[in-house]
């Protein structure tokens, strides 16, 4: 299994992603951060952009991205070819996000999650497998589509 994961997030994330890097280090993970690296007003797509890239082009197989609402990172991260991202905010579309969808970046609302929730579903999203079978080829029909 792949240690490395690239996380980024915009200013109204910006405390919760140093948290989870925290989480990530000590879950033993090489956590490469791409931005933002304060609390000052920036645009999330640019951050969005720098994840989605390198888990795009196979520089990290997985990718944590945060903004306010997890929504603009969810659009900005979904252009890009190979990537699945799935914005969840609960338990079960995490498992789901991965089990079906083989979910390659973990979104968040960093205004949306707390802390000890965003910390569990970056454990569960880690954990859990990709079932593969009929799921492969409705996530191999994605690219297809876009």
């Amino acid at each position: 299994m792949d240690k490395r994961i690239i996380i980024g997030s915009d200013h109204a994330a910006f405390e919760l992603k140093e948290k989870i890097k925290e989480q990530l280090a000590g879950l033993g993970y090489e956590v490469e951060d791409a931005g933002t690296y304060s609390t000052d007003s920036v645009n999330y797509a640019d951050f969005g952009k720098k994840v989605a890239k390198a888990v795009s082009d196979g520089t990290y197989g997985r990718g944590i991205l945060l903004c306010g609402t997890g929504l603009g990172m969810s659009m900005q991260a979904n252009r890009f070819k190979g990537v699945r991202a799935a914005l969840c905010s609960d338990i079960f579309s995490v498992r789901m996000s991965r089990q079906h969808n083989d979910a390659n970046i973990l979104v968040m609302g960093g205004r949306v999650v707390g802390d000890i929730l965003a910390f569990e579903l970056v454990r569960e999203w880690l954990d859990t497998p990709f079932e593969g079978g009929r799921h492969l080829d409705r996530i191999r029909s994605l690219d297809e589509i876009g």
